[in-house]
């Protein structure tokens, strides 16, 4: 997105993706908007490519070439990934070593980890290095490469033959999109290569995608289904994708919603 967006359209943005689609009186009424500002939005929405229009209403336009702003991405599905986070944490156990990819549900999982002890995580996200540096119990390793100045990813041929010295009991990774035939999707192929060697050197595969996920298209294939473990998700995936994941043996943990935790996965 090239064109600067204030909160509330930032806010209207994630209702519509959330809903698929909106008429405009909805959004007015939703927000405590009139109908001209709510109109005003609209049309500033449409003109970064984020929406479009149909009579009376308003849809997401969702790419599959390129990936939302780091920033809405912090925004996107907030609550849900906090959800996530405190499910993946409370099945982590102390002593541990785990791979933590980009992202910003992975990110998440990062900040519930500050009381665990005995950790060691091997990450290219300059967040997630960041965020558990205030846990003097986890040992972090970084790898070096290229640095992505949006969202401070470390990516490249150096950070990929980095990963690829290690061998660690879970890969915690999170993606971009779900096709409908399990497929794990992203956009910077740079950030799939790193991924993929992460699910290489994991004894697990721990996957994070809140619901939005289902689905999303996006052009980059990194992995196929049935290299995840666990899925970790805040709503139960449709009928057609739940059946895939059982055919494959992909076991999926629904996080409980308010900090409770639901059964944890198979132990590591």
């Amino acid at each position: 997105m090239t064109m600067a967006l204030n909160p509330r359209q930032i806010a209207i943005l994630q209702a519509v993706r959330a809903q698929g689609s909106v008429k405009t009186e909805a959004l007015a009424e939703q927000f405590g908007i009139t109908l001209q500002t709510a109109r005003r939005d609209v049309q500033r929405l449409t003109e970064a490519a984020e929406l479009e229009r149909f009579h009376g209403g308003v849809r997401a336009v969702d790419s599959s070439t390129r990936n939302t702003t780091y920033t809405e991405r912090q925004r996107t599905q907030a609550q849900a990934k906090q959800d996530i986070a405190r499910q993946v944490a409370a099945a982590i156990p102390d002593g541990a070593s785990l791979f933590m990819n980009i992202g910003t549900t992975v990110e998440a999982v990062a900040s519930e980890l500050l009381h665990h002890s005995g950790l060691r995580v091997v990450t290219n996200n300059l967040h997630v290095a960041r965020i558990l540096a205030a846990n003097p119990q986890c040992e972090v390793v970084v790898a070096g490469g290229t640095v992505r100045h949006e969202d401070l990813g470390v990516v490249g041929e150096a950070a990929l033959s980095f990963i690829r010295q290690f061998k660690v009991d879970i890969g915690l990774i999170g993606i971009s999109g779900i096709d409908e035939d399990g497929t794990l999707r992203d956009y910077d192929m740079r950030e799939v290569m790193v991924a993929r060697a992460i699910v290489e050197q994991s004894r697990q595969v721990w996957l994070v995608a809140d619901h939005s996920k289902f689905g999303r298209p996006a052009m980059i294939e990194m992995a196929p289904l049935r290299a995840v473990h666990t899925l970790f998700t805040d709503l139960p995936p449709e009928p057609a994708l739940a059946q895939l994941m059982d055919d494959q043996g992909v076991q999926c943990v629904v996080a409980q919603k308010g900090g409770n935790t639901a059964d944890a996965p198979d132990a590591i």
